[in-house]
């Protein structure tokens, strides 16, 4: 336990790190996926095709993958950027197609009549989305969106790979010192449980609150 308690001020660096990414992912992930997921229920074909062809390719590339081509690919045509920030943007595009599939499963959940009424009453198509589907759909789906909060914290530790000191690469970091990889990792375990289990709470909460009754 020396080896984890002595290097606390590391490993909180890195946890810290975890949660801005996490954050700045989620938020990403959320603002993209409902520009997706709206283009998916679109009356417009090629929206529609676009928010498809979206959703199924960065649903079958794995996240590691495409952190990589980002990280070394980009350089290579000119697009410069930080590896905690290419990290955050690549991280966000990958959930954001996890968030659009949860959002249109809502959204199709809403019964047909609800946009026809909207729409009779003079809403646009956008504007009958936002005001009356919506958030009847993001009532239903909370859980869903609260495992793919879980689902981009764990991920994030994939970011370790590409060089961003997140808590996995500071927890490896300090067994490379200390060579204790039992109590370390460990920890950091621990860590991300314990994140998973606020989001989880959180979304709990969430779901009783805004329970619909049918």
């Amino acid at each position: 336990m020396d080896a984890l308690s002595g290097n606390l001020p590391a490993l909180w660096d890195g946890l810290v790190v975890t949660l801005r990414l996490t954050l700045l992912a989620l938020a990403g992930a959320f603002a993209i996926g409902a520009v997706v997921a709206t283009a998916r229920v679109s009356p417009v074909p090629v929206l529609r095709a676009a928010g498809t062809v979206y959703v199924e390719t960065l649903q079958n590339i794995p996240l590691l993958v495409l952190l990589i081509l980002a990280v070394f690919g980009l350089p290579e045509i000119g697009v410069q950027a930080g590896l905690f920030t290419t990290a955050v943007v690549v991280i966000a595009l990958y959930q954001a197609a996890y968030v659009a599939e949860a959002l249109r499963s809502g959204i199709n959940s809403v019964a047909a009549g609800q946009g026809e009424a909207a729409r009779a009453l003079g809403l646009t198509f956008t504007a009958s989305l936002r005001h009356v589907v919506l958030p009847q759909a993001l009532a239903t789906v909370v859980q869903p969106l609260g495992n793919i909060v879980i689902m981009l914290t764990m991920n994030t530790s994939l970011a370790a790979a590409v060089g961003v000191v997140e808590l996995t690469a500071a927890a490896n970091r300090v067994n490379l010192i200390e060579a204790q990889p039992i109590p370390i990792f460990v920890g950091a375990g621990v860590a991300y449980m314990l994140l998973a289990s606020v989001a989880g709470y959180v979304t709990g909460v969430l779901e009783r609150r805004l329970a619909i009754v049918r």
